[in-house]
């Protein structure tokens, strides 16, 4: 709420898991799902948040196009609710990573992918079950469809092992659906709107769905 709010100068409507009507809003609003820690984590990340009443309003408003973005937890709610494929996985290191990676977009078939194109860009990642999986056919599908959004790099752009803070397949950070408008990534960008924390690049992100109609 903060980044959208007071750094984008959005207007922002807060929703509760609860909530049941999203008929205020239209296919040129962008619903976002934050990262946190829905029910605990407690089972699998994101699988019993799919099943808020919230939930079923936010499926049925992406399918009739609307804008939504789900970031860390958010991402992981996204792909237990089928809105995206894959899953998220615990970290191949099984530990929790919070530190800044780079990330980078090669591809210009989407709303986010145009608008930060071939741009590395610092955004803090904060999560324990991040790896991001998906099955030969599904990788196949998502790379004819142009559905992976961001990849891990270094901050000269190449895509290493290294610079994968995660162990995701092929380095993805985020993706997309296959109509374009429904957005998955671990990184977080709202954590990088702010002058006062001395890094910005995340307004591209945010920008991208908020301003680009």
């Amino acid at each position: 709420m903060h980044a959208l709010q007071d750094d984008l100068q959005q207007e922002v409507v807060m929703l509760w898991h609860k909530d049941k009507d999203l008929s205020m809003f239209t296919t040129d609003d962008c619903i976002v799902l934050p990262g946190g820690f829905s029910y605990g984590d407690y089972l699998r990340c994101g699988a019993l948040a799919r099943f808020s009443p919230l939930m079923e309003q936010v499926i049925n408003f992406a399918n009739q196009g609307g804008k939504v973005l789900g970031v860390c937890n958010g991402f992981q709610i996204l792909c237990e609710a089928g809105l995206l494929p894959g899953v998220l996985l615990q970290n191949d290191h099984q530990k929790f990573v919070c530190k800044n990676v780079f990330i980078r977009s090669d591809n210009p078939h989407n709303l986010i992918g145009k608008h930060v194109q071939d741009k590395v860009l610092t955004i803090p990642v904060a999560h324990g079950e991040g790896r991001y999986y998906a099955d030969n056919n599904t990788l196949k599908s998502l790379k004819e469809n142009n559905q992976i959004v961001f990849r891990y790099c270094q901050e000269d752009g190449s895509i290493t092992s290294e610079s994968n803070p995660n162990g995701a397949i092929e380095n993805i950070a985020g993706i997309c659906n296959k109509n374009r408008n429904v957005y998955g990534m671990m990184p977080h960008p709202e954590r990088a709107t702010s002058n006062a924390l001395s890094n910005t690049d995340g307004r591209m992100i945010l920008e991208a769905l908020t301003l680009l109609n």
